[in-house]
């Protein structure tokens, strides 16, 4: 009565390897999870590499505002540039709606860090601008 019956210990190893069967197919599928999540997170990483390469050069922003500012119809608008270690501000107390247009217009489009952003109208034909632009 003290042996362990041969059909015992066939019928636990099958449990066991049952077992085991399930617990493989679980880990398959967290590899295949585990997978897709890093695919995603590469194709975010390269996208953040390139925005930051965009957004945060200082220089290219710096000579590019400049090139901005200088153009005719914005040097009768007196826009006051303060550039500051994270950033620039720019403002003006009084600018011509066509000024503003033209200048909103470039900024919008072009690729900038807009941080903060005020405009207040004034008259019918003028208003004033704060804005400040990180890099």
């Amino acid at each position: 009565m003290s042996r362990i019956n041969p059909l015992h210990i066939i019928g636990l190893l099958v449990v066991v390897l049952l077992f085991f069967m399930m617990k493989l197919g679980g880990a398959k599928d967290e590899l295949e999870h585990a997978k897709e999540s890093y695919k995603e997170t590469l194709k975010i990483a390269t996208q953040l590499n390139g925005l930051k390469g965009v957004y945060a050069d200082n220089k290219r922003v710096k000579k590019s505002l400049n090139r901005l500012l200088r153009q005719p119809s914005l040097t009768q608008a007196n826009i006051q540039k303060k550039f500051t270690a994270t950033g620039v501000i720019l403002s003006s107390d009084g600018m011509g709606k066509k000024a503003l247009n033209s200048l909103m217009g470039k900024l919008l489009n072009g690729s900038y860090n807009i941080y903060s952003f005020k405009i207040k109208r004034l008259t019918k034909d003028s208003a004033s601008l704060k804005m400040e632009i990180k890099w």
